[in-house]
């Protein structure tokens, strides 16, 4: 199966989670904190499941970042004036 042909199932299986959570909604009632959990509930993932939707039909160049070349050249050392090396201190003091 496809991205498409998932998500197009996913999304109608929320389509019956959604129609099962407003039959027990009716029978319930909704003013209840437990049925209100599970509709808050269901409506994130309709929500993520869009989200999915929307990434998915993007552009692939879109998705990958531009590459930066790190060239093998050493760093400058004027870069490293007033630092402290990692766990050694000072360079003009003496190591712990």
């Amino acid at each position: 199966m496809s991205v498409h042909d998932d998500l197009t199932s996913v999304q109608r299986c929320l389509d019956d989670l959604n129609r099962s959570v407003s039959r027990l909604e009716q029978q319930l009632g909704s003013g209840g904190l437990d049925i209100r959990r599970v509709r808050t509930d269901c409506d994130h993932l309709r929500e993520s499941v869009a989200l999915l939707r929307a990434a998915a039909s993007a552009p692939a160049a879109q998705k990958r970042p531009d590459l930066v070349t790190i060239p093998d050249t050493p760093y400058d050392d004027s870069l490293w004036i007033d630092t402290d090396d990692e766990g050694l201190g000072a360079r003009d003091r003496r190591a712990p």
